[in-house]
């Protein structure tokens, strides 16, 4: 197995500046870092989008087999005919403070009504870490009860969620199929798919 040859200390950031600050922030580094020929390359600069970080859920009820899965507008893709609408496991931005559990828990309930409980590590990962400071943490969590069929959001914030019961087979047939164009969904459902017998014996 490959082992990374650099790591944090091999990078000198030399300024830091704010580029940007909106609903979002953007920061604009220069920095240096070592090269894999030897020495250290000239100086770059970067504008990284800082939005923070974000931790995920995809809840599972083994009773009913099906998972607990939210549809909502993303201006992100916005992309000639395709439908900017997604399909997606449960997710938020971790504000101070907050553990990836109390993240979980609120954000839960605010976009499903759902009840989760027993999580399950799934992978910790940068969504684009060329120009995103983002890391994302995903779990799968077991689903106790959800407003299905509801529609959910904090009204404040711009939320229109509708909430959805998605059978673990169909979700399968989405993930074979390419219908699952969300990253971080995308990853979990991979994850349960490779893990499915070991949650049912576990959960069951």
């Amino acid at each position: 197995m490959p082992t990374l040859r650099f790591g944090a200390q091999d990078v000198r950031v030399l300024e830091d500046e704010c580029a940007y600050d909106g609903h979002f922030k953007v920061r604009r580094l220069t920095l240096t870092h070592k090269r894999f020929a030897g020495g250290w390359s000239e100086p770059i600069m970067r504008e990284v989008f800082d939005r923070g970080d974000a931790v995920g859920v995809l809840p599972y009820d083994p009773q009913s087999d099906s998972l607990v899965m939210v549809e909502q507008f993303r201006p992100g893709a916005i992309r000639g005919a395709d439908s900017p609408w997604m399909l997606e496991l449960i997710a938020g931005v971790v504000e101070e403070g907050e553990s990836d559990e109390d993240v979980i828990h609120r954000e839960a309930m605010e976009e499903a009504g759902c009840e989760v409980s027993e999580l399950v590590p799934i992978a910790t990962v940068f969504p684009s870490a060329g120009a995103c400071t983002e890391q994302v943490r995903l779990f799968c969590g077991r689903a106790e009860d959800a407003a299905i069929g509801g529609l959910r959001g904090v009204a404040g914030e711009g939320e229109d969620i509708l909430v959805h019961a998605v059978p673990r087979e169909d979700a399968m047939r989405m993930l074979a199929e390419d219908s699952i164009p969300n990253g971080h969904t995308l990853i979990a459902l991979l994850w349960l798919k490779s893990h499915f017998e070991s949650l049912r014996e576990r959960w069951c």
